[in-house]
């Protein structure tokens, strides 16, 4: 069996770093870039969604989303409706970064993507997806607390 993960793990970790590397001038660290591009994509997201979409617990979540708030990238806002809920804002410089980091994404894409055809693209993105939502049943088993037998 081919070592998929692996290659994927890698190629993960090298853009990640990446980017750590190229968003520090803007004190983005630590993969905070990848909340601030969700909550720019979809204001008024809650942390329980967000973190649900990044695939992390609550914990690294708030972490991460206190950084944004501290260094002025995001805002909390009350729901209306209920007073429990916050929802996530970008805030004008949070708006300000996102087409900088959506440029280095769109850039990431095109040089990983480099010698494929149209066809092979959208293939290797289908068979992705249906890796991540396999691999997503398990996440969820596992984050309710529950253990994988191998």
């Amino acid at each position: 069996m081919k070592e998929i993960l692996r290659e994927i793990g890698m190629i993960a970790r090298a853009l990640d770093s990446i980017s750590n590397i190229e968003f520090k001038d803007y004190d983005l660290t630590k993969g905070q870039y990848l909340y601030l591009v969700r909550i720019c994509e979809n204001p008024g997201i809650i942390q329980e969604k967000l973190a649900e979409m990044i695939k992390v617990d609550r914990t690294t979540a708030s972490r991460a989303i206190k950084k944004l708030e501290m260094n002025g990238f995001i805002e909390k806002k009350d729901d209306p409706h209920n007073k429990k809920i916050k929802k996530l804002f970008p805030t004008e410089k949070g708006d300000s970064v996102y087409p900088f980091i959506k440029r280095e994404h769109d850039y990431s894409n095109r040089v990983a993507l480099t010698g494929f055809s149209e066809t092979e693209a959208e293939t290797l993105f289908n068979l992705l997806q249906r890796v991540r939502k396999n691999i997503e049943k398990d996440w969820e088993y596992v984050k309710k607390g529950n253990k994988r037998v191998y």
